[in-house]
């Protein structure tokens, strides 16, 4: 795959909230993945309202990685630290990975392969036939299925996984979409799935597998009835027409 010049093939965007325990591992996988591929990449760590060491961890592997970004933004909210990172990233490819890499780093080819090629937004899905899920309790697994049966009546009728928190986007859907989010909290990607649907952006769903963390910062209830007064506030946005195409 060709790019242009100084322009890398892809983007890592990492969102980092309190992250100075599981960000070291992160990037040391991460970064030991980039060195085995044959393309440009570059790492992008968005540190944002963090009351520990992840900043200055993360600034601690600038040294040995000069592909390696580290960014901070004072607010709070993981949409508003994608967002930041998305829109100062330069990748053709740009990636939203969450710091616990619940998805294996190796599983980032599938973004980038030639059957999703003709696609805008790659959505990594636990729900895809051939993805699998492991360790999660089987209360965790309802909840989710739960909460995205929720998201599909409501606002994003057939993606069957709209949460899961690795997402691959077009360097030219990431500089519109991004621009046009409104949420800064966790509905963010909703918000932004929706605005890409009405923009006639293409998305498709591929299988992962998926590790289930035990330290995991989802809240199911509280986060689920977040999420439902968010889906709710961006029906009123579109009725507003915040999200029309002539709108910038």
């Amino acid at each position: 795959m060709s790019t242009a010049l100084n322009q890398p093939l892809l983007s890592i965007v990492i969102p980092a909230h309190n992250e100075e325990k599981r960000l070291p591992p992160t990037l040391e996988q991460v970064f030991a993945f980039l060195g085995s591929q044959n393309f440009e990449a570059e790492v992008l760590v968005v540190e944002n309202g963090s009351t520990d060491r992840t900043y200055e961890i993360a600034q601690s592997y600038t040294a040995q990685h000069k592909n390696l970004r580290v960014i901070r933004e004072n607010g709070r909210g993981k949409g508003l630290a994608v967002r930041y990172g998305m829109l100062e990233a330069r990748g053709e490819y740009r990636l939203m990975c969450d710091a616990d890499l619940s998805m294996p780093i190796e599983e980032t080819v599938k973004f980038l392969a030639p059957d999703v090629a003709g696609f805008d937004i790659v959505i990594a899905s636990r729900e895809a036939p051939g993805s699998v899920r492991y360790n999660e309790p089987r209360y965790r697994h309802l909840g989710g299925r739960l909460i995205n049966l929720i998201i599909r009546l409501l606002i994003l009728p057939g993606l069957q996984d709209t949460q899961c928190g690795f997402k691959c986007f077009r360097a030219e859907a990431a500089d519109d979409l991004f621009k046009r989010q409104t949420l800064m909290g966790w509905s963010f990607d909703i918000e932004l799935l929706f605005i890409a649907r009405r923009h006639g952006y293409r998305i498709i769903e591929v299988p992962i597998d998926w590790y289930y963390r035990t330290e995991s910062k989802v809240n199911a209830v509280s986060d689920a009835m977040r999420m439902i007064h968010d889906i709710f506030q961006i029906h009123i946005n579109a009725r507003r027409g915040l999200y029309d195409p002539d709108r910038t």
